[in-house]
C-alpha cells in the first residue's frame, strides 16, 4: 500500500490488491488459500469480475476447524461461509464519506474489511486499522490539524460504544456505566448487549492510552464480538479465552516467533453474563474484579479475577479462565473498575487512590442510586487528583440487581 506522504483523499489510497475466487469455488479451494497466505485476513468473491462477498479467514477457519465441517462443507460453494452483505467501496470514495460508510456498516466493516472497487471491478480490500490510521493522519499536514484528526478518530470510537449505551439504558434501571479517556481517545472499552433470557457486559482496559490505546480497543472489541456470534454470551470465561487467542493471532504475539513479536499487547477485562430466569450472575475476570456490596454486610466483598492478563506474549494460548457464580442477595450494589480510578495519584503524600477510599465511598452510599455512587466517586477521586496530571483512562461500572 502507498499513501502520499501528506495526503490522502480517497478509498483507493487504502487499496491492497488481493486474491479473490469465484462463487462456484469449493471451501477446500478456500482453505487451500488461506493454508497458504497467512497473511491474508479477508477474500473476495467475485461473479465476473465483480464482487458479492467476502470471507472472514478468523470465521472461515474456525467453522472449518469444527467435527465433521471438511466432510460435509469441503466440496461445497464457498458462499456457505462468505458475509454476503460485505461494505463495497468505489475506489473514488472520499476517505470522510468512507468513514462514516464504515461506522454505519457496523463492527464487521472495521474488524473484516471492506471491499474496494474500481469501474464496478474489484480492486482490492480495505481495512479498519488503516482507516482509523488514516483518519488520525490525514490532517497532519499541518499542525494545528492534528487534533482535528484525533478528534475524528474520536468519533468513531464512541459511534462503536452508541450501541452498548442504548442496551444498558434500556435492561437495567438503575445501573451507570463512566468512560473518560485521559485523551481524546483511550485504550478502555466496554460492551453491552440484551440476549433472550438475559444480558452481557464487559468491561476492558488495554494496554495504552490515546491514539495507541484506541486501535488496542478496536482489535480487543472486534475479537469479542467474533467471539459472541461463534460462542453466545453464556460462558464469560471461554470468551475471555477466544479473544485472548484472537489478539495473539492478531499481532503475531502466538507460536514459535512469539518472542520476537513486534508489540506485547493485550488488556485486562471483567465478563458477565446474567440469566434472568434463574436470577444468576456468572463472573470471570482478568486482572479485574467484582465489588459487591451486599444489604446488610458491613464490607465490600471482592470477587478477584484471574491474575493472567488477556493477550500478550506471555499469556499461554491455551490458558483457561475460570467462570465465578457468586451469591448475590437482591439489592446488592456491583461496581467493576479499570485501574484508571485505583492507581490516579494524589493526596497529600502524591500516592495512589487505592482500594480502601474506592470501598469507603460504595459503603457510604450502599443504598443510593448506581448515578449518586458515581457521582461521589469521581467527585472524590477529582479531588484526591488535585493538580496531580490524570495518568490514565478511567472506566467503571456500577449497577444494582
Amino acid at each position: 500500500m502507498h499513501l502520499p506522504r501528506y495526503r490522502t483523499s480517497v478509498a483507493l489510497d487504502l487499496c491492497i490488491p488481493t486474491e479473490s475466487v469465484q462463487a462456484d469455488a469449493s471451501n477446500f479451494a478456500v482453505l487451500e488459500l488461506f493454508t497458504e497466505r497467512r497473511d491474508m485476513m479477508s477474500l473476495p468473491v467475485t461473479e465476473q469480475q465483480k464482487p458479492i462477498g467476502l470471507i472472514s479467514r478468523n470465521i472461515f477457519m474456525s467453522q472449518m476447524s469444527k467435527p465433521f465441517y471438511h466432510e460435509v462443507y469441503g466440496k461445497k460453494s464457498c458462499i456457505a461461509f462468505m458475509d454476503k452483505e460485505p461494505l463495497i467501496v468505489d475506489g473514488a470514495m472520499s476517505i470522510e464519506d468512507l468513514t462514516f460508510r464504515a461506522v454505519e456498516a457496523g463492527e464487521k466493516a472495521l474488524a473484516d474489511g471492506f471491499i474496494i472497487t474500481e469501474d464496478g471491478a474489484l480492486a482490492g480490500v480495505g481495512f479498519g486499522l488503516q482507516l482509523m490510521n488514516v483518519v488520525a493522519t490525514m490532517q497532519a499536514e499541518k499542525n494545528r490539524q492534528i487534533m482535528h484528526s484525533i478528534d475524528y478518530a474520536s468519533v468513531i470510537q464512541r459511534a462503536l460504544l452508541r450501541t452498548s449505551d442504548a442496551e444498558l439504558r434500556a435492561t437495567l434501571p438503575d445501573a451507570h456505566l463512566e468512560w473518560q479517556p485521559r485523551d481524546v481517545v483511550g485504550g478502555d472499552f466496554y460492551f453491552f448487549e440484551r440476549y433472550e433470557g438475559g444480558w452481557f457486559a464487559a468491561i476492558a482496559d488495554c494496554t495504552g492510552h490515546g491514539v495507541p490505546g484506541a486501535f488496542m480497543t478496536l482489535i480487543a472489541s472486534s475479537a469479542l464480538s467474533q467471539a459472541l456470534r461463534e460462542r453466545g454470551p453464556r460462558d464469560p470465561a471461554a470468551l475471555i479465552g477466544a479473544v485472548s487467542r484472537a489478539i495473539k493471532t492478531l499481532l503475531g504475539q502466538d507460536g514459535a516467533d512469539s518472542a520476537h513479536a513486534g508489540s506485547n499487547d493485550g488488556m485486562d477485562c471483567a465478563f458477565l453474563c446474567y440469566d434472568t430466569a434463574s436470577a444468576s450472575l456468572r463472573f470471570a475476570g482478568a486482572k479485574l474484579a467484582l465489588h459487591v456490596v451486599a444489604p446488610g454486610e458491613e464490607a465490600v466483598r471482592a470477587i478477584d479475577g484471574a491474575r493472567m492478563g488477556v493477550g500478550y506474549v506471555d499469556t499461554p494460548a491455551g490458558y483457561c479462565w475460570h467462570n465465578e457464580t457468586p451469591d448475590i442477595p437482591a439489592g446488592s450494589l456491583l461496581f467493576i473498575t479499570t485501574d484508571g480510578l485505583l492507581d490516579q495519584i494524589g493526596g497529600a503524600r502524591d500516592i495512589a487512590y487505592g482500594k480502601r477510599r474506592m470501598r469507603e465511598q460504595l459503603l457510604a452510599r450502599r443504598d443510593a442510586p448506581a448515578s449518586d455512587v458515581a457521582a461521589a466517586l469521581l467527585q472524590d477521586s477529582a479531588a484526591w487528583q488535585g493538580a496531580q496530571p490524570r495518568r490514565d483512562d478511567l472506566t467503571f461500572f456500577c449497577f444494582r440487581l
